[in-house]
């Protein structure tokens, strides 16, 4: 494949990214309502409020604040304000996202309240958004991009058009030098013999089936073996996939038919390397996407039968479906119609091409679907309870 070109933005830390924000970021549950103000204040600024970030604790805390870090630190955000009700823990965010040399600035609450802290953040946030604005975008090369994969809303279309279009994607871009992520561990059960065969090597394919048998035993240890009305959801049932197995062996379509995963990563961290790597996620689409970004994903692909509308506030996500009904009555969430496949019409390997040139369409900066319809869901994955 001829290697693509975009137009993104070239960080400070060398990632690519292919938009341009400046986020309002939360350090807890508490300081919401001061973030949405600032970015009410300050136009082109982007809030992520969020439900927690109080009395976490081991690795629960840990996750939180890779999340959180990670949010800041993606290459589609330029600059960053951290605002939390104490000092230390935002602190702590801000200088991990310190470490990509972009602009962040942190206010703590305490001892100041809410208006002071507001206006302060505020004169920051317009110093940063007018900063933010006279960057530049520069030619890249399309396989500098990180790029992430989930499906959602599955059906019988799915594992035979879209997913594998995915597929196809993934294959060309981790060939060219790129580097992507698949993850969905509970969507995988029945299929994990699949996935495994695809490990690059037996030390990838142990690290995939120790996080794959740790999923089980949180389903067991709950004495449960009953997912229903989980998985397979209802609507994947409407649509015909009747058992997990089922979904999984559509799901595993998105990898590729050539490409080997080089790794397994636990949730919301970075890749080292270029290459296909499997993360540790939850199926719950928003999630999943959170995840990604937070580990510096900068596209996410999308596919969907029956019809999903996710979007994310960082992370534009791009959604193509192989069924024609969903393109006939939710078209404005699809950004690729791959339904031709099924009518003959069209080989998987030119519903790929199609996809790549969105991808490429999307980096120069097409709002998908998602972004032009406001969806911007963001959702933090929390392991246990509070103290």
């Amino acid at each position: 494949m001829a290697t693509r070109k975009i137009l993104g933005y070239r960080r400070e830390n060398g990632a690519v990214g292919v938009r341009n924000h400046v986020i309002i970021l939360p350090v807890d549950d508490i300081s919401n309502a001061a973030c949405e103000a600032v970015a009410n204040n300050i136009k082109g600024t982007l809030a992520i409020p969020h439900a927690y970030g109080r009395l976490q604790f081991g690795e629960d805390l840990e996750l939180h604040f890779r999340t959180i870090i990670g949010t800041g630190a993606n290459a589609n955000v330029a600059a960053v304000i951290v605002i939390g009700i104490e000092a230390g823990w935002t602190k702590k965010i801000v200088d991990g996202i310190a470490k990509t040399g972009k602009p962040v600035f942190g206010f703590s609450i305490e001892g100041k309240g809410d208006i002071r802290t507001i206006a302060d953040a505020s004169y920051k946030a317009k110093e940063y958004v007018q900063w933010a604005s006279e960057l530049q975008r520069t030619e890249c090369d399309l396989r500098e991009l990180y790029i992430s994969v989930k499906c959602g809303e599955s059906d019988t279309t799915t594992g035979l058009s879209s997913c594998p279009t995915v597929g196809n994607v993934i294959d060309k871009h981790c060939a060219d030098g790129g580097t992507a992520s698949f993850g969905e561990t509970s969507e995988l059960t029945g299929a994990e013999h699949i996935v495994a065969a695809k490990a690059a090597n037996e030390e990838v394919r142990k690290e995939f089936f120790a996080m794959f048998e740790d999923y089980t035993k949180l389903v067991f240890d709950q004495k449960t073996n009953d997912l229903s009305e989980s998985q397979p959801t209802k609507g994947n049932i409407a649509g015909g996939l009747t058992t997990i197995e089922e979904k999984a062996l559509g799901n595993v379509e998105k990898l590729g038919k050539k490409t080997k995963f080089i790794g397994c990563l636990p949730p919301a961290v970075a890749p080292t390397k270029s290459g296909l790597w499997f993360m540790d996620t939850s199926s719950a689409a928003a999630e999943a996407v959170t995840l990604w970004a937070a580990s510096g994903a900068v596209i996410h692909l999308f596919p969907t039968g029956q019809g999903n509308v996710i979007g994310h506030p960082i992370e534009p996500v791009i959604k193509l479906t192989g069924n024609p009904k969903t393109m006939a009555t939710m078209s404005e969430h699809i950004d690729v119609d791959v339904s031709k496949i099924l009518q003959g019409e069209m080989t998987i390997d030119e519903a790929g091409d199609a996809l790549l040139d969105m991808i490429v369409r999307t980096a120069n900066g097409r709002h998908t679907a998602a972004e032009a319809l406001g969806h911007r869901e963001f959702a933090m994955t929390k392991l246990y309870r509070s103290a």
